[in-house]
């Protein structure tokens, strides 16, 4: 593959990353406020929302680092490598782990949008967790790909 693509892919990782930094730095604590405003007797609820948020751009980021790393071997001709197979099942768990986060955190979500009667925020919830879980099932199919593609290479290297 032309060195050019995988640096247009690389670019796009990391524009990928800078909306969710800069949601992280400007939106999160504005998301914990309105729900301690909301949720007034639940005195923990600010801290617990900003943990919870920022625990879950923590895979986010680890997924991104993933797929720089899978570019990277792209880049070094060792696509078809335990490398890249690792990298794929390590993309595959972190979008597992933020499904996992915001399905436990739809509760919180629920209440939210109960109480300030905006039900947007349950359909937001259910994107993140539907888009992660079809980013998981991707990375699951591309790992096994690649893994049947290595012991065929490794079979065919075998035999000559």
């Amino acid at each position: 593959m032309k060195r050019g693509t995988t640096l247009f892919l690389k670019i796009a990782v990391i524009f990928i990353g800078i909306p969710i930094l800069a949601l992280c730095i400007f939106v999160v604590p504005e998301i914990a406020n309105f729900a301690s405003e909301i949720l007034p007797k639940i005195t923990y609820i600010k801290y617990f929302v900003l943990v919870y948020l920022y625990a879950t751009a923590i895979p986010f980021y680890f997924a991104l680092y993933q797929a720089f790393k899978l570019l990277s071997y792209i880049d070094k001709n060792k696509a078809f490598s335990e490398l890249s197979v690792r990298a794929l099942k390590n993309i595959k768990y972190c979008a597992i782990t933020i499904s996992i986060f915001h399905v436990v955190f739809m509760p919180l979500l629920y209440l939210m949008a109960e109480i300030d009667d905006a039900p947007g925020i349950i359909v937001i919830g259910m994107v993140i967790i539907f888009a992660s879980m079809v980013i998981a099932v991707f990375a699951a199919v591309l790992q096994k790909l690649l893994k049947d593609a290595i012991d065929i290479k490794s079979e065919n290297d075998l035999t000559v």
